[in-house]
């Protein structure tokens, strides 16, 4: 099983606790987690990742044991912890404002 924790937002829209848990097939990689997590949970399409480009969103980053992952290649594999489950993959809105 694959841990991903949520931002508060997101949190909100899923009706979720802090992490959610997902069964994930084959490679690890940001494609396949977030493919996963739009398919479980439907209300948060479009708000992690663009609906036509599946780029991710500006104030979006995601991070996995201790690394910032936001600019990898979405088909890139994650980190062994994260795909044995002992790390989740964090989604954090990123703050802006001035």
């Amino acid at each position: 099983m694959i841990r991903v924790a949520l931002p508060f937002h997101l949190r909100n829209l899923a009706k979720e606790g802090k992490e959610v848990q997902l069964q994930i097939e084959g490679p690890i990689t940001q494609r396949t987690v977030l493919d996963a997590l739009e398919a479980r949970y439907p209300m948060l399409r479009g708000t992690i990742r663009d609906h036509a480009t599946q780029e991710r969103r500006a104030f979006i980053r995601f991070f996995a044991d201790g690394q910032d992952l936001s600019h990898a290649s979405p088909d890139a594999l994650l980190p062994e912890a994260v795909a044995v489950g002992t790390e989740p993959f964090r989604i954090i809105g990123a703050m802006a404002g001035g």
